[in-house]
């Protein structure tokens, strides 16, 4: 993986969390997963350790949570 990932649930929350991630690392080197878009990365996000969002995830795996706007399990319902 050479980009990080940040997943989101389109809260306020997570929506601020995207403007300073992109303003920090920049557009080129993140991909923006918002479920309620791409409700089927779920499951890939959970895989890679994700328990809340706004998360982001380095290229090397490790998992930064931000804030917290919603669990994972709460996307699910």
């Amino acid at each position: 993986m050479s980009k990080s990932i940040f997943y989101h649930a389109g809260c306020p929350v997570c929506i601020s969390a995207e403007h300073d991630i992109i303003n920090l690392i920049g557009s080129e080197n993140v991909e923006v997963v918002h479920f309620g878009e791409h409700k089927s990365r779920i499951e890939e996000a959970e895989k890679a350790g994700v328990k809340s969002v706004p998360a982001l995830l380095t290229p090397t795996g490790n998992v930064l949570h931000i804030n917290f706007g919603a669990s994972m399990e709460d996307l699910k319902s």
